[in-house]
């Protein structure tokens, strides 16, 4: 079977000539993810030692080592109870590969790797186990105007699979996006955090009362985004919102003070 498995590997890229949209290596397999194995396995993984709430990596507000109490285990804004969300989790780190796989996921439509960050996700809530429990899965939403010019939402190509892979009922349209993106390439944190302030809203007649979502998004920043949707989910009656994404930028978002 692994000899018929690598002669069609070779087949195929005989007769396809396909490369790699990272590195332009020809693809040697027939996934149909365009991505060659060295460029997936470059990919910066999150690493064990996070805050036990908002997922940030220690080492990016303490040198100490882990095995602290309870409360040193999360970051100086999770023990400010700056997000509204529950948990958050992300594979990768939002770096190098990482970058260029998101920005094909988002703006190139490819589902294929959507479909392959979707099983690494479901590997995260397997891992995390009771913490992550979840009633139904929702994508964090675009504006409607930028949903339609690019004629797809990029949240949804990891939350459908990620939802099947689960086994649980995917919400598309319980969450709206009220408020559209200020138009600019690069966003300060502040701006990042007033852009989403009160940006998000539950669809008129959505129930969510007394349920766990599974928020799911491409990359969180700063966690505002994921924040804001959490406070919606929860003005309208979620148990519990936990987060999850492709990727994180590591970095300490907003300071407690001028986010309120």
């Amino acid at each position: 079977m692994r000899w018929l498995s690598a002669a069609g590997d070779a087949l195929t890229s005989v007769l396809l000539g396909g490369e790699c949209r990272i590195c332009k290596r020809v693809l040697l397999h027939s996934s149909r993810v365009p991505l060659c194995e060295g460029c997936l396995q470059s990919f910066a993984l999150m690493p064990r030692d996070v805050c036990t709430t908002c997922g940030l990596p220690r080492e990016t507000w303490t040198a100490e080592s882990a095995g602290q109490t309870e409360e040193e285990a999360r970051c100086p804004a999770c023990r400010a109870e700056m997000f509204a969300f529950n948990r958050a989790r992300s594979f990768a780190i939002y770096e190098n590969a990482v970058v260029r796989a998101i920005l094909l996921l988002k703006f190139e439509r490819i589902e294929p790797l959507g479909w392959w960050f979707a099983r690494r996700l479901a590997e995260i809530v397997a891992e995390q186990g009771e913490s992550f429990a979840a009633d139904v899965v929702v994508p964090v939403p675009l504006h409607r105007e930028r949903e339609r010019e690019r004629g797809y939402n990029q949240a949804e190509m990891l939350s459908k699979p990620l939802a099947k892979l689960l086994g649980l009922p995917h919400r598309g349209v319980l969450l709206m996006r009220t408020k559209p993106r200020p138009n600019k390439d690069i966003l300060t944190l502040e701006e990042r955090w007033e852009a989403v302030r009160g940006a998000f809203a539950t669809c008129p007649g959505s129930q969510v009362d007394n349920q766990r979502v599974l928020l799911v998004d491409d990359v969180m920043t700063t966690g505002a985004t994921l924040d804001a949707c959490a406070k919606a989910l929860r003005e309208a009656g979620a148990k519990a919102v936990m987060g999850l994404t492709a990727a994180r930028a590591v970095r300490t978002p907003l300071p407690v003070a001028k986010e309120r």
